[in-house]
């Protein structure tokens, strides 16, 4: 019984959290966002959409070029050198151990 609770508790806990964050989502665009100081400068502001995607896709293509000259330049660097070994299905190597829950 316990481990049937435990498995509901967190099956049915990601769809609350859901649910609360729509029901939050549609307060906000009902009410509007405000400081809880009462200041209400609007002068400040910047837009959303010139900036912050410019800003976004900036960031994007220099992750891509960079995962691309690893990717291209250097496709070995995080590669395992025994990857490089010849198979031999009469040896196993005496540096492989079992894992630890195998323990």
């Amino acid at each position: 019984p316990t481990l049937t609770r435990f498995f509901s508790l967190h099956f049915l806990v990601p769809f609350i959290i859901s649910v609360f964050s729509l029901l939050h989502l549609l307060f906000l665009h009902e009410k509007g966002s405000t400081n809880p100081l009462g200041d209400m400068n609007h002068l400040n502001k910047t837009s959303f959409h010139p900036y912050s995607t410019w800003k976004d896709l900036v960031g994007l293509m220099m992750s891509m070029l960079v995962l691309m000259y690893v990717v291209f330049f250097f496709p070995n660097i995080l590669v395992d050198p025994e990857n490089y070994m010849n198979a031999n299905p009469m040896t196993t190597p005496l540096h492989i151990q079992p894992e630890w829950y195998f323990l």
